[in-house]
This record gives C-alpha cells, sequence and structure tokens, in this order.
C-alpha cells in the first residue's frame, strides 16, 4: 500500500492486486464481499491517517478507482464541517476504469516493445510524455483482441502500470503520438 499526502485535506491510496490479495480480497470478488470492503477501507483511512498524521474526522468523501492492470486507487478528501464531529462517515464513490495505461521509463523500452509485439499485429496505442516518462494508452477493447491478460504480462515486462490517472496526462502531458502508436514506432525506428 502506497499512501501519499497530496493537500491538508487530501490524500492518496493505491493498492496493487497484490495488497488486495494479501488483505483477502480478489480482483473478481471485490465488489461482492460488501462487509471485507467496508473493513478494508475502514483499516486503510486509519493506516493512513497514523502515517500521514491525518485526523478522521467528520465526512471523507472516497472516490475509489478500479485500474484495470495496476489495483486500486483512493482518493480521500475531508470535507469542510462548521462543526467539530466525533464521528466519522465515509461517502464512496465507484470507478472501474477500462483503459490501460503504461508508463516507461525511456522511450527505448517502448521500441522494444513495438518490436515484440510485431508478429501479433499489435499496432494500436496512443503516446503521451508527461514529467520526464512516456505513457502508452489503449482502450480495453484493443487488448480484449489480444487477450487481456496475455497482453497486460508482455506489457510487464517493458513497463510498469501507470499509478497517474489517465485524465491528469490528458491535461498536464503532450500527446507525442496520437494514433496506432506502435505501428508508427516500428516504422520510424526500424533495425
Amino acid at each position: 500500500m502506497k499512501l501519499e499526502r497530496l493537500t491538508p485535506s487530501q490524500f492518496k491510496i493505491f493498492l496493487t492486486f497484490d495488497d488486495l490479495q494479501e488483505r483477502g480480497l480478489s480482483q473478481e470478488k471485490l465488489w461482492d464481499d460488501l462487509p471485507l470492503l467496508q473493513a478494508l477501507f475502514h483499516d486503510m483511512m486509519f493506516e493512513a491517517s497514523e502515517a500521514l498524521n491525518f485526523e478522521l474526522v467528520g465526512l471523507l468523501s472516497i472516490k475509489v478507482y478500479l485500474l484495470q492492470a495496476q489495483g486500486m486507487l483512493l482518493y480521500v478528501t475531508q470535507e469542510e464541517s462548521d462543526e467539530r464531529d466525533d464521528y466519522v462517515e465515509m461517502q464512496v464513490t465507484l470507478d472501474e476504469s477500462n483503459e490501460l495505461l503504461f508508463e516507461f521509463a525511456d522511450f527505448e523500452d517502448m521500441i522494444q516493445l513495438a518490436r515484440t509485439t510485431e508478429p501479433l499485429n499489435l499496432n494500436k496505442g496512443k503516446v503521451y510524455y508527461y514529467k520526464d516518462h512516456y505513457y502508452l494508452y489503449f482502450k480495453e477493447q484493443t487488448l480484449d483482441t489480444y487477450g487481456l491478460d496475455n497482453m497486460i504480462a508482455i506489457l510487464s515486462e517493458f513497463s510498469s502500470a501507470s499509478l497517474i490517472p489517465l485524465a491528469m496526462i490528458e491535461e498536464y502531458g503532450k500527446v507525442v503520438l496520437e494514433k496506432d502508436a506502435l505501428q508508427s514506432i516500428r516504422y520510424h525506428f526500424k533495425h
């Protein structure tokens, strides 16, 4: 579990699917076992409170993003209150992403990926540049054609699942290749 304080009233929690399994939740049963999920949220809030010196009081707004290849990302915001409350109320919003975003430390890794996936005829993707890293974005349907789990495994050899939301990269990053990114990379960087 990774914790990051964003503002005095907001923090972020990221759990990989391995973290979730250690806590008794599988990706498939994530939304089926609500009592276990509630206990997980409760435990995470108190762990984060201690680690980040964040006082849990009043209404907490929790936005939960289930990221296909990455895990679960939670943004926790403490809503302003005129009164000092002695209880904690959680308002949870769930969002399951059907998008895949991978982070590359070096463009050379993306070139190697493009070459490796050539026999599979995987040509799609969109490339962004943000804060000294390259990001390759796919819609889930694109990878479904090739077997989602297999493609995630191949992509993970050259990159890591992005912890930065696509919306942030779209807003603050630069588009390097708009469409058919892997095909373009192979064309421009032949052996």
